[in-house]
């Protein structure tokens, strides 16, 4: 291996890291600032569900058809194109007028936001292989664990010393800067655009139909409660776009056309269960921050920044723990996951003991004990699990295999970010009409450590489905690689 081919690999991850700062930094922000804006438009709930959960909706629809077109047409002008439209839409977001403006342009980043991210999943594969994947996608999460860490604290300070017309804005102003220099760093430092997809030609109506399917998975569960009951029209919806995604994507292999999702995905059991253990695992992590913020705030009358160093050490932890994944990787392989998940279980219970047996004066250091703890759990789980479920996916369908691992962790956020802090509400508010928010916390901590079991459980069924041989993570040699190719048309 050549040293230049060494530095240039990093490089190419100093752009996904930045790119994933850059998206990630956004959203963490603005979580923390959502009450001062309400109060500054005038918004009403409708309008802020749809701000915060419209954005991670886009999100999700935007990344297998931009994972297609990443394998179609290369991913480098598609990463550009979307960092510069999430750029614009975010300056469009801080300065508009009203709650419609807002949710239209945080629709429109969500997307962009969506199309950067699937160029990166499909990027790290295409440059790193075996072990040193492992470790670009750890130092992808280090990304994630230092701007979810950076958010919170950022956004309360401002909004705090802007005052609550101003702090939001501003909180949104921070990634046009990101994005700027992102936008710099990948114009010269990604390699450029090839096709690793034999078909040139997009499956629009596969695409579309997965899309619609998508929607109609996630909408139920951001809208918000007084919005009817449609629960069985949109379930019914889900069931004849899957049906009809089904029959569509067996006519393009009969004819041998490219199906909108490569049949080496669906027909990979390792693929498909690493993926459940990945959604299982996603939506009980962000459902655990959810209802652990609310329960801090709501339930113990704490502040925005007192919150926010509770929540700290679990983002220190994902981000170290992430870090030095890989060393653990090469050392016992994929049993890493299930010592990661172990000790997730862990810290969701021993957060439902504090929540039940810590006196009030001391709760809020127990709580940050167990987030260190269930940070370092997660790093431990998402990055090696990411690269066990990728190495599965062929080159040719590499960006689409990347793009359908994180719509299925969007979904099951979308799923436990509505169904969690229910619980915690119905808990808290107790039989008799009383206020009971530490039985809430520790009932929904429980549920949470519940979807981490089966996430073990299905890790372990992974693990035995998987045959043994050289693409095994813990035998893969350490290679990195960047790709020597033409500048296509």
């Amino acid at each position: 291996m050549l040293a230049g081919d060494d530095r240039a690999a990093r490089r190419v991850l100093l752009v996904c890291m930045a790119a994933g700062a850059t998206t990630l930094l956004d959203q963490a922000v603005l979580n923390i600032a959502v009450p001062s804006m309400r109060q500054s438009l005038g918004a009403t709930g409708a309008d802020v569900q749809w701000i915060v959960a419209g954005y991670s909706l886009a999100f999700g629809l935007a990344l297998v058809p931009g994972g297609s077109l990443g394998d179609l047409h290369g991913r480098k002008r598609l990463f550009l194109a979307g960092v510069a439209v999430f750029l614009a839409a975010g300056v469009t977001a801080a300065t508009g007028g009203g709650p419609g403006t807002l949710i239209g342009a945080r629709l429109v980043q969500g997307a962009a936001a969506g199309l950067v991210n699937s160029q990166v999943i499909g990027t790290i594969q295409d440059v790193f292989h075996g072990v040193d994947r492992a470790r670009a996608l750890g130092m992808y999460a280090v990304t994630g664990g230092v701007s979810t860490a950076l958010g919170p604290p950022l956004g309360g300070a401002l909004v705090a010393g802007l005052g609550p017309g101003a702090g939001w804005r501003c909180c949104l102003l921070l990634s046009p800067p990101c994005a700027v220099l992102t936008l710099a760093l990948a114009a010269r430092w990604l390699p450029p655009p090839r096709r690793t997809a034999h078909d040139s030609r997009l499956d629009v109506l596969g695409l579309a139909l997965l899309c619609g399917c998508t929607l109609a998975l996630m909408v139920p569960f951001i809208r918000t409660p007084d919005s009817g009951g449609v629960a069985l029209q949109w379930g019914t919806a889900v069931c004849a776009l899957a049906a009809v995604f089904a029959v569509h994507q067996r006519l393009r292999v009969r004819r041998g056309r490219p199906p909108p999702v490569h049949p080496a995905l669906t027909s990979s059991k390792p693929y498909m269960l690493g993926t459940a253990v990945a959604m299982a695992q996603f939506g009980s992590s962000l459902a655990a921050f959810l209802v652990l913020t609310v329960f801090l705030q709501d339930g113990l009358g704490l502040s925005a920044l007192l919150t926010a160093a509770v929540t700290f050490p679990g983002a220190v932890g994902m981000g170290i723990s992430s870090a030095f994944a890989w060393r653990l990787v090469r050392r016992i392989g994929p049993r890493t996951v299930t010592v990661g998940l172990t000790l997730g279980i862990g810290a969701a219970l021993a957060g439902a003991v504090a929540a039940l047996h810590v006196p009030t004066a001391v709760l809020p250091v127990a709580l940050a004990g167990t987030q260190l703890m269930s940070g370092v759990a997660g790093g431990l789980t998402v990055s090696p699990n990411q690269a066990q479920v990728l190495q599965h996916a062929p080159p040719e369908a590499a960006g689409v295999g990347g793009g359908i691992l994180q719509m299925a962790q969007r979904i099951a956020a979308a799923v436990c970010l509505s169904a969690a802090p229910a619980v915690y509400l119905h808990a808290a508010s107790g039989p008799s009409g009383g206020s009971h928010p530490r039985a809430g916390y520790a009932l929904a901590s429980c549920v949470c450590a519940g979807l981490l079991a089966a996430a073990l459980l299905l890790s372990l069924l992974r693990r035995a489905a998987t045959p043994p041989g050289p693409s095994a993570p813990a035998s893969a040699h350490h290679t990195v690689a960047v790709p020597r190719t033409q500048e296509t048309t």
